[in-house]
């Protein structure tokens, strides 16, 4: 198919989509790894008290931003250009990105300069997944979609695994390496894209819905938001789900969706056309797509600090190169993902979505249980094999199912569509931290106080220090295995006990092996609790996914005669 004189046009459309999907993706999870040595760079510590919440929107504002406003920014895509909008995503995506390298503030002040533009680089990243996934649908083929999409989606989920692995290596360097590095292929890709991008789309032009938009947008960030301060401590509580304005933020971020809802059923031109949900693959394939992601997204943090707090030292590893190891030891998850990605998308163009994307569900499934059967102190063959099954069963399912979605729709409604798959995606993995962390914490709060006050009295600390210490809300000791800090003298420091011990009873407590021998089993207790949720969604996601009919696309006739029509005048000129 000829485009504008260009036969590779489509290939142009897809390496440039598909630059933009990674460099997005790669930055939901760069940070991730790199929390200990940036906030060692800004000279903050952000365990002591009321330092909490600069780690967790540090951790959770660019997930919040790009799940709140890709709706939105689809559908202007669809009213004033798809390639506009991305275009100018990758140009502010590159303003952030410089921004962020170049914060000249410590302390809280410097914090707050990341968190602010981390958010402006998320906006960025929102403009380019939302309008991504259109791009490539306008510029390719019905039968050859699900491959160009699947190449798209297996950037995009691949890119949160490589994150690991290269905030780990830069933040080694320095910090500000974990935003430079975004400057070049981000520059790189904005001059690419002003230059080679063309509008394939008829747009047309509507009056933005601004209820619609404000509804939305407000609506869940609230929702969001209240997840996020949910998982820190309120009063004598170990969580925050009983703070006032978490229930605030749910109550009446759930009251503004339904207002929405309500609101798009009435307009002329609404922001997301609700009719979409009638097509049945659209539904069935956006709900499998969210369970996906509370299934999955929470994953990676658990299984993060199940290396970094417990396993990694028990083998020898200190505390401050956990982080690093932690994404290495990671990459066998994203080695299966990125083989059976591409291939599931490829056959899902001759075979259909449902059959790879069920099946998909199944394996992710298994794998959890798989998990469930290991000893906290593994042996790493059967932890590879298992996190590499994962990492299939979220190959087969993504590509298909993102393909299948976007050929269910109108082509005047796909920057929409496209900006609502990654709202269920997004929104997905931020409630999924949230459920995760919640699960753990109550699996923890059973019997970790009691097992760390029995083993610190055990070595010498007085039982009002070990006593003070057991009161800690467990999510302290979940974030300071979580940054790589070493748990035992982080929580023992502010009561001074350390001090008053021999320096051998001080060895003992600080070394590799007491704090994971003494958390091994209240977490592995929480680790049931939470994949077997885990296990539970992915299973309702297979359901759904089974629910979505056979190989469908809308309008497949009169896209294959506009592909046609295409051909013919590309070869007449």
């Amino acid at each position: 198919m000829k485009l504008f004189g260009k036969p590779d046009y489509k290939w142009v459309a897809l390496s440039n989509a598909t630059l933009g999907m990674l460099i997005a993706t790669i930055n939901s999870s760069i940070v991730l790894i790199s929390l200990p040595a940036i906030f060692r760079g800004i000279h903050l510590n952000p365990l002591l008290p009321g330092n909490a919440s600069y780690l967790l929107w540090m951790l959770m504002g660019y997930l919040l931003v790009s799940a709140v406003l890709v709706v939105s920014l689809g559908r202007l895509g669809d009213i004033f250009g798809r390639v506009r909008m991305y275009n100018a995503g990758f140009l502010l995506f590159l303003i952030g990105s410089v921004l962020l390298s170049i914060d000249p503030l410590t302390g809280a002040h410097g914090a707050l300069w990341l968190i602010i533009f981390r958010v402006v680089q998320g906006v960025g990243a929102s403009m380019l997944m939302a309008n991504s996934a259109a791009i490539i649908t306008d510029a390719f083929p019905v039968n050859q979609r699900g491959f160009a999409l699947g190449i798209n989606m297996v950037a995009g989920i691949a890119g949160s695994f490589i994150g690991l692995v290269l905030g780990g290596l830069l933040s080694e360097v320095d910090w500000r390496l974990v935003f430079w590095v975004n400057v070049p292929i981000a520059l790189f890709g904005t001059a690419w894209a002003y230059r080679s991008l063309r509008e394939i789309a008829v747009t047309r032009r509507a009056k933005p819905d601004w209820w619609g938009n404000i509804t939305f947008g407000v609506g869940l960030t609230a929702i969001l938001a209240a997840i996020v301060y949910g998982i820190e401590p309120y009063g004598g509580h170990t969580m925050g789900w009983t703070d006032p304005w978490v229930l605030a933020g749910l109550v009446g971020g759930s009251a503004l969706l339904v207002g929405f809802c309500i609101i798009e059923t009435r307009v002329a031109e609404p922001m997301f056309d609700l009719h979409l949900f009638r097509i049945r693959a659209f539904t069935a394939g956006n709900a499998a797509q969210w369970l996906n992601s509370v299934a999955r997204g929470g994953l990676q943090f658990m299984l993060i600090i199940w290396l970094q707090g417990i396993w990694l030292p028990q083998h020898g590893y200190a505390y401050v190169d956990t982080p690093l190891w932690a994404g290495i030891y990671l990459l066998p998850m994203t080695a299966g993902f990125l083989v059976a990605g591409p291939i599931s998308g490829w056959l899902s163009d001759r075979f259909g979505a449902r059959a790879f994307s069920t099946g998909g569900m199944l394996v992710v499934a298994a794998s959890f249980g798989g998990l469930l059967l290991l000893p906290t102190n593994f042996p790493y063959l059967s932890f590879a094999l298992l996190i590499a099954l994962s990492g299939v069963g979220s190959g087969l399912f993504a590509s298909p199912n993102s393909a299948a979605i976007m050929n269910s729709v109108p082509a005047s409604h796909r920057g929409a569509a496209s900006g609502m798959r990654a709202t269920f995606q997004n929104s997905g993995m931020v409630l999924s931290i949230g459920i995760f962390f919640s699960l753990m914490v109550v699996g923890l709060a059973g019997s970790l106080p009691q097992t760390l006050s029995t083993g610190l009295t055990a070595n010498g600390v007085s039982p009002s220090a070990a006593h003070q210490v057991a009161s800690l809300p467990p999510v302290g000791v979940l974030f300071a295995a979580f940054l790589g800090y070493n748990p035992i003298h982080t929580l023992l420091g502010p009561t001074h006990a350390l001090e008053h011990l021999s320096a051998h009873q001080q060895a003992t407590l600080t070394g590799r092996s007491f704090f994971p021998h003494l958390i091994s089993g209240p977490f592995h207790h929480g680790l049931v609790i939470v994949f077997s949720m885990a296990i539970a969604m992915s299973l309702v996601g297979a359901a759904a996914s089974l629910m979505r009919g056979g190989h469908y696309v809308h309008d497949d006739e009169d896209i294959d005669r506009i592909d046609e029509l295409e051909e013919t005048v590309g070869a007449s000129s």
